[in-house]
């Protein structure tokens, strides 16, 4: 097994940890891990008593060296290209989770490894993790996703800046420039990424899921078309038991209990 799934219970009962554990290949992208990692993904993607993910390591030292390169050596032209569009695949499922995913990053996180990184809805990096896409030192590019999400997150010319001169950064200067969300201390970036999820974790599952699904949508529209995508996903709130118990426990002065209805 490459890929590791652990749902948390008692008070983090909703949490699951994805794991990436192929320590021999430093968690390189290879066609088992892949095959894995997509259908754990199949599985969450339907799981309705999940809340939030996160992806993290069980390799000490690296979150994910990228593509396997000696898996790819020995690949045709065609075959390479079609690895390439299973990897991105893969991470616009990842991307398109209905529930709100949090990657952990300590080590490198390099090529294929930041994609998958960048395709989560947020970051937390250990303080001596390192990234970069790095694959136009290699003489091709980032193609599951880099060139298109790095610019979303970071703006235009400094995306370019970091690919077109590979260069690898850390954690503090990707904190700068908005590519990670928070920096910790080394070694805390699961217990900190943990501590984001339990405090994402007792807000209402259903609304969770509407407001990332109307941030990722909207963002990519005009002004009038992302506020009439975000009524259509207010709507769909507004029946909701959970909606009511809401307003149950603010007059009451407690705790609310939401069970996703």
């Amino acid at each position: 097994m490459e890929i590791r799934l652990e749902r948390l219970g008692g008070t983090d009962a909703g949490i699951v940890l994805l794991g990436l554990d192929r320590p021999a290949a430093k968690n390189a992208l290879g066609g088992q891990l892949l095959a894995e990692f997509r259908g754990a993904l199949s599985s969450l993607r339907v799981d309705a008593g999940v809340r939030v993910v996160l992806l993290h390591s069980h390799v000490p030292g690296v979150f994910c060296a990228g593509a396997d390169l000696k898996e790819r050596a020995s690949m045709s032209p065609s075959e390479a290209a079609t690895f390439v569009q299973g990897l991105r695949d893969a991470f616009t499922e990842l991307e398109e989770l209905p529930m709100p995913t949090i990657a952990a990053l300590e080590g490198g996180a390099f090529g294929g490894g930041l994609e998958l990184a960048l395709a989560a809805d947020l970051r937390v990096a250990g303080s001596r993790a390192e990234m970069g896409l790095v694959e136009t030192a290699l003489a091709i590019i980032p193609g599951a996703g880099g060139t298109q999400r790095l610019p979303r997150l970071i703006g235009l010319s400094r995306a370019k800046e970091l690919i077109f001169t590979a260069r690898r950064i850390g954690a503090e200067e990707a904190g700068r420039l908005g590519l990670v969300d928070r920096v910790v201390t080394s070694g805390e970036a699961l217990p900190a990424a943990l501590m984001l999820a339990r405090e994402i974790q007792p807000n209402g599952p259903l609304a969770l899921r509407l407001a990332k699904q109307a941030v990722n949508r909207g963002v990519g529209l005009n002004l009038a078309s992302g506020l009439a995508f975000e009524q259509a996903c207010y709507a769909q709130v507004l029946p909701t038991k959970d909606r009511l118990e809401g307003l149950a426990a603010f007059r009451d002065k407690r705790k609310p209990l939401y069970r996703g209805e």
